[in-house]
């Protein structure tokens, strides 16, 4: 072995050979094993480096991204797209840190936010990828036919006083004591964020005792499961399981979410959807955002339940 030949040598000539054929085979094998690992990992079909595109945060559009990163798979095999969620705020820091190419938001990113990236070297670049209705769901037993922005600010509002379905002249059947059970987000989730500064107001935070789900279809599920329930969550949440109640706000008609009326703007609670980059994207992120920009991704968007940037011809 080579302990062998360092530790007993039997003449410095025959050392120096076996040491030179030695340190030879071994180079060799090395040489051997770095060209199979080349060859096995991180490569395309077409034998080019295979690039990642790390894309993280919110919870309302996971489902389209990890969509949108399947299908560019088979539009360009050697670049992969790695999506995980988390939540607005939890993709927003991951970018603020660097540690993303592509954060995903159901917001716009704050002044603070924007502030704290720059000062981390970062530049934020925002792109509107979709539209989303903010749906507000009941139990499907709930005989609930519409809701103003006023009374669900009064619910789900500091200092609001409708606690009970009576209070908004309702029976629901099967809600045993007609108390309100409040569904809601996480503060780091953009719907929280969303839903606050459009139903609540700026200046004015939840109540307490709401029960804060971690994701958009716990939301859902939570209120299939609760016959005393409301919650909000993404038009593309939407089950039969649950019904979602038409909004009205004072001097209009009650409007219900869809595709059309996220489009239009008519639906009071709808609101765009968001990529950022840390500076002018180039290479294989800007040509996936392109493509996610193209009618093949906004296709998918529309699929997906959520309404594209602009009007698009689908197969």
């Amino acid at each position: 072995s080579i302990g062998e030949t360092i530790l007993f040598p039997v003449s410095p000539l025959r050392n120096d050979k076996a040491n030179f054929d030695t340190q030879t085979t071994i180079m060799k094998r090395i040489l051997i094993l770095a060209l199979l690992f080349s060859i096995g990992c991180g490569r395309g079909e077409n034998g080019s480096s295979r690039k990642v595109i790390q894309n993280k945060g919110s919870d309302t559009l996971v489902n389209v991204a990890q969509a949108w990163a399947e299908a560019y798979g088979n539009v360009k095999p050697d670049v992969a797209v790695a999506v995980t969620g988390g939540g607005s705020g939890t993709g927003i820091a991951a970018l603020i840190n660097g540690t993303v190419d592509i954060a995903n938001a159901s917001r716009s990113m704050k002044d603070s936010e924007i502030h704290h990236a720059r000062a981390q070297g970062q530049d934020p670049i925002e792109f509107i990828v979709g539209f989303d209705a903010l749906a507000v769901f009941v139990h499907k037993d709930n005989p609930i036919e519409q809701i103003s922005l006023e009374q669900l600010a009064d619910i789900y509002g500091e200092g609001g006083s409708s606690v009970n379905w009576a209070d908004l002249g309702l029976e629901v059947p099967g809600c045993s004591g007609q108390e309100i059970i409040r569904v809601s987000r996480q503060n780091n989730s953009g719907t929280y964020a969303y839903f606050r500064s459009a139903v609540l107001g700026s200046d004015r935070d939840f109540k307490l005792g709401s029960r804060d789900m971690h994701g958009s279809k716990d939301v859902v599920d939570l209120v299939h499961n609760t016959a005393c329930a409301i919650g909000y969550s993404g038009l593309a949440y939407a089950t039969p399981d649950v019904r979602m109640v038409p909004v009205v706000t004072e001097g209009s008609e009650a409007v219900s979410p869809s595709v059309e009326t996220a489009i239009d703007g008519t639906y009071p609670i709808a609101r765009p959807l968001f990529m950022y980059t840390s500076g002018e994207p180039t290479g294989h992120v800007k040509e996936y955002l392109d493509w996610i920009m193209s009618d093949e991704g906004q296709c998918i968007i529309l699929e997906k339940g959520y309404a594209p940037t602009a009007e698009v011809t689908c197969s």
